[in-house]
């Protein structure tokens, strides 16, 4: 009797640790995964269905086994919707609290200074993590920077942080204004940021690009901005060809080769650096600029100063076979 007693207690010893060791492997230890994988998990979803998830992505050995030790073992906390990057080897109680506690994959969109906002719209609208639509936003309503954001995420939200940066950027830009700015309204700022931002790529040549706007409205001069002529024509996209004589002459709220003063809104989204540059523009009397063939320009104080400029820049483009 003794002996049969001793046996049992073996026999469920053994039975015992080899579920120990089953849990501890199939738990615990180093799960299936060969490389990392990426898994999604949509709003509203369950574990059931992120475990299935899981095993098509051969990230577990099984649904029914994993959801067996999740509600043993693991919290009962519901899982995050968002995209997951599964490390491999990652053992099933390492996956149930990336799903539960950990961050989704974070994505980036890149607005660039200067893009226009029918391109913010295509931009956002190719992105196929985001979900929803939008409209083509208020032209100049947009900071350009990168955002992140997650796998699923609305397209409206993201596009409403964008607009509340630039909110944020302009109210700070304009609480430092200085008494040397020519505009009197954050929108007049915005408007002519947009122009100085279209007007060269050179970051250092904004003060000076925006103290020669400044001068010319000063002077009741009109602006003679090229891309407020390109505006209405293509909302803010390349026009692909040279700008008709007709079209510097229309009259249409924009082109400032027909109408003194500023156009009547934004004509890209411009950078903080360029709404600061109309706000505290460079000391100089220059009216005008041309390419200087370099990438950058040449600025000068005077009608002949300034035509000289533009017969040298012609004189390199000869000498390079473009005209």
């Amino acid at each position: 009797m003794i002996r049969r007693l001793i046996a049992l207690v073996l026999i469920l010893a053994l039975v015992g640790g080899g579920a120990a060791l089953w849990v501890s492997r199939d738990w615990w230890g180093e799960g299936p995964l060969q490389k990392p994988a990426s898994i999604q998990v949509k709003k509203g979803d369950t574990l059931a269905s992120a475990a299935r998830a899981l095993e098509k992505a051969g990230a577990i050995r099984s649904t029914t086994g994993f959801l067996r030790f999740a509600r043993r073992f693991g919290s009962q906390d519901p899982v995050r919707a968002g995209e997951f990057e599964i490390p491999a080897r990652a053992s099933g109680a390492e996956i149930l609290d990336l799903l539960q506690h950990g961050k989704p994959v974070q994505h980036l969109v890149t607005i660039p200074e200067g893009m226009p906002s029918i391109l913010v719209q295509e931009r956002l609208m190719a992105e196929p993590q985001l979900t929803g639509t939008i409209a083509v936003p208020a032209e100049g309503s947009i900071l350009p920077n990168s955002y992140s954001f997650e796998a699923g995420e609305p397209r409206a939200a993201v596009l409403a942080r964008m607009q509340a940066a630039m909110r944020e950027a302009l109210d700070s830009a304009w609480a430092a204004r200085k008494p040397t700015t020519v505009v009197t309204s954050k929108r007049d700022a915005l408007i002519l940021a947009s122009i100085v931002e279209k007007e060269t790529a050179v970051a250092s040549e904004r003060p000076m690009v925006a103290a020669v706007y400044s001068n010319r409205i000063r002077e009741g001069m009109k602006l003679q901005a090229d891309p407020t002529v390109i505006y209405p024509i293509t909302q803010g996209k390349p026009l692909g060809r040279r700008i008709r004589l007709s079209e510097l002459r229309a009259v249409n709220g924009y082109n400032t080769y027909a109408s003194a003063g500023l156009p009547e809104g934004p004509i890209a989204n411009p950078s903080k650096a360029a709404i600061e540059a109309v706000l505290d523009p460079a000391k100089s009397p220059a009216l005008y600029f041309v390419a200087d063939g370099k990438g950058g320009h040449v600025f000068a104080n005077t009608l002949a100063e300034h035509n000289a400029n533009v017969q040298r820049f012609y004189a390199i483009r000869r000498s390079r076979g473009e005209m």
